[in-house]
């Protein structure tokens, strides 16, 4: 994303990297099923089109802690079932290499 977009913005992309930061973090991912931003907050983020919405919940304190740490537990979760589902696509396309003596390899 940073290199297609650095191209893009030839001579002055590091003055547009907050936007494709805040596009990274609001961009659905396979591996945790949703974007960053919702696996951290626990709701999709508000674009500045929608920053008159009002009737936010503010968490604090102990139980801020716990609301992060279920998070935390889901992400991991997540992603251990994203290494598995990856490593069964390339253990299945994998093939054995045999080399004998004398083999020139690269």
């Amino acid at each position: 994303m940073l290199r297609s977009c650095a191209l893009e913005w030839t001579g002055n992309w590091d003055d547009y990297i907050c936007l494709v930061e805040f596009a990274y973090n609001n961009s659905w991912h396979a591996s945790i099923k949703c974007a960053p931003f919702e696996m951290l907050y626990g709701r999709k983020c508000r674009t500045p089109i929608c920053w008159d919405q009002v009737g936010e919940r503010v968490i604090e304190g102990p139980e801020m802690i716990e609301v992060t740490n279920a998070k935390v537990a889901v992400s991991r979760e997540k992603l251990k079932e994203a290494r598995t589902h990856q490593k069964s696509y390339a253990d299945k396309h994998r093939r054995a290499l045999e080399f004998q003596p004398g083999d020139h390899v690269f």
